[in-house]
């Protein structure tokens, strides 16, 4: 959820969509007609997406390029963004702009990390970065950056890595990341992986965390399998999605020191068709929000929170990546109560929704020839 809407982006988004070519795909909605219009393409496996309060935006590829968009163009990469590493799902992945960014410059990015870099013996995981973004012209560094934060168990896996950053209204941090691969550690507390950590902007442990006993003290939450998008509700509570195995894609609200179930409890089975755990529920473990059956594959999460489709006020949108699909879940308090599938396998497979500051909807593609998209009502 963007946290900052400063005038000059709003203005400058607006002015961007009614420069761009007119290459829209339509779709009827509960909000009426929505165009899809491809702002840049060309990106390489795009990831996560950041607005600066100056009308640019940030986009991270999986490769390992941070790249700033402006003005309908694809920048040179961003100088000074740490080696990551770059197979199977691994990569550079989620940012996040800090709110006070114009005094700051401060960003927060997530990648995978290999060992060697991280003085580690072996494998890979999931790390934080903090740095300063300086930007003059069309070209941009990242100085004193600082890895903040890496997962205390580095494997061979190169699946599961997460992972979303999303910045708290006490400016702590919450951190998705998925178990790995290896389901189990979602029910180890002394693992960091299949968890929410929370933690300081420095990386140090907030005071406040949950802490029950066993827990490694940096959880927020765990037994979640590989939260993919994660986004805050105006009154600051933490929303996520996760995969499934084959079924069992989950939306959460992660409340401190709770356990989502992962591998005992779950509404998918193994890729094989074999049961997972114990069952659907037990007691102890909580339930989703939401699940999917069949699977769709959930990455970035955004809460609508915009003026130009008012009937969606307060509901989430999720991209789907198997599904290649914009959800909006109908949102009602604490209780998702209905689903509108939107552009359902014609923009590919949506890797990160975030709600801009004009109030339209932009999506990432997950492709060698990724590209942004802006859903808006047609004409707006």
């Amino acid at each position: 959820m963007t946290r900052f809407l400063p005038f000059s982006i709003a203005t400058a988004l607006t002015t961007l969509a009614l420069a761009l070519p007119a290459q829209a795909q339509n779709v009827e909605s509960s909000a009426g007609n929505l165009a899809a219009t491809v702002v840049v393409e060309g990106l390489d496996h795009p990831w996560a997406l950041g607005f600066l309060p100056d009308g640019r935006m940030l986009v991270t590829e999986r490769s390992g390029q941070l790249r700033l968009i402006a003005d309908g163009a694809v920048g040179e990469p961003i100088a000074g963004v740490p080696d990551v590493y770059n197979q199977g799902q691994g990569g550079l992945l989620d940012l996040a702009v800090a709110p006070d960014f114009e005094n700051s410059g401060r960003i927060y990015l997530t990648y995978a990390e290999r060992a060697e870099d991280a003085g580690l013996q072996r494998g890979q995981g999931t790390a934080v970065l903090s740095a300063r973004l300086v930007l003059e012209g069309d070209r941009g560094r990242l100085e004193d950056q600082q890895t903040i934060f890496r997962m205390n168990n580095f494997t061979n896996s190169n699946r599961h890595f997460g992972s979303r950053v999303v910045i708290g209204d006490d400016g702590n941090l919450f951190v998705t990341l998925g178990e790995r691969g290896d389901q189990h550690r979602a029910q180890d507390m002394t693992d960091l992986a299949g968890a929410i950590v929370r933690i300081a902007p420095d990386g140090s442990v907030p005071a406040d965390n949950p802490q029950p006993e066993g827990w490694a003290p940096e959880l927020w939450s765990k037994g979640h399998r590989n939260p993919q998008g994660a986004t805050l509700r105006e009154d600051g509570v933490l929303f996520t999605v996760e995969h499934g195995a084959r079924g069992g894609d989950e939306v959460n609200m992660p409340r401190a020191g709770g356990n989502y179930g992962w591998p005992v409890i779950t509404y998918g089975v193994d890729y094989s068709g074999l049961p997972i755990g114990e069952g659907t529920e037990k007691e102890g473990l909580e339930q989703p929000l939401h699940y999917w059956d069949p699977s769709i594959s959930p990455s970035g999460l955004d809460f609508y929170e915009g003026e130009l489709l008012p009937a969606w006020q307060g509901d989430l949108l999720a991209g789907g990546l198997s599904g290649q699909v914009l959800v909006r879940l109908d949102v009602e308090g604490d209780t998702i109560v209905g689903e509108e599938r939107l552009f359902e396998g014609q923009l590919g497979r949506v890797r990160d929704v975030r709600v801009g500051p004009d109030g339209a909807i932009y999506l990432l593609t997950d492709a060698d020839n990724g590209r942004l998209i802006r859903v808006a009502p047609e004409g707006r």
